[in-house]
């Protein structure tokens, strides 16, 4: 190498024109490709219904590899309702799938505190930051830490998680895994594709 290179890495990016589950498809197989690349051993995917979910056990699964779907919490809708189906739920744990349900590591308490007394707290301020990148980069980097705290994945792993904007996946990321505890800690290592545009 010569004195004035550096050591690099070229990684390619899928920029989608517009968000949504129509990328869901493509979301997961480039996932799947940088996954087999570089020997990645745990993939978390945020699933509402579970198809999503689903989809990931189904076409992410591989020797040697955890999924991991992290479902919203119950009550995120309506009060006492779980969006994630028993039929999904009950078929990605078939398939060798692990489902998380748990308090949002972005929401929780500190939005109650929102709702109820109409002032933002500190994780809805940094979710609002991580949203500039775009919905499913905040929803990969917040699972990934919902994963960790859960054991599901070890803190300090590279993994990819995969997140959407609305319903299916449009984002997926190489991120390096932190609990929600040492959050500051987590990072953005690759972004493997994510729409141009979102809302």
């Amino acid at each position: 190498m010569k004195e004035d290179q550096v050591p690099e890495q070229c990684v390619s990016c899928s920029y989608y024109d517009q968000a949504g589950p129509e990328n869901t498809e493509r979301t997961l197989a480039l996932a799947g490709a940088r996954a087999s690349q570089l020997g990645i051993g745990f993939i978390v995917v945020a699933s509402t219904t579970g198809e999503t979910g689903l989809k990931a056990v189904n076409r992410l699964s591989a020797p040697g590899r955890e999924i991991v779907v992290v479902s919203h919490s119950t009550g995120f809708a309506a009060p006492n309702e779980q969006e994630l189906t028993k039929e999904n739920r009950a078929a990605i744990e078939a398939a060798g799938g692990v489902v998380l349900t748990a308090q949002h590591a972005l929401g929780g308490l500190n939005r109650a505190i929102r709702r109820k007394l109409g002032t933002y707290q500190i994780d809805e301020i940094v979710a609002y930051v991580l949203r500039s990148f775009g919905q499913g980069i905040k929803v990969a980097c917040e699972i990934t830490a919902m994963a960790a705290d859960a054991g599901l994945v070890p803190a300090g792993e590279e993994v990819i998680a995969i997140g959407g904007t609305g319903r299916g996946a449009d984002t997926a990321a190489l991120l390096l895994s932190a609990n929600v505890q040492d959050f500051f800690d987590l990072r953005v290592l690759e972004v493997l594709c994510k729409p141009r545009a979102w809302n």
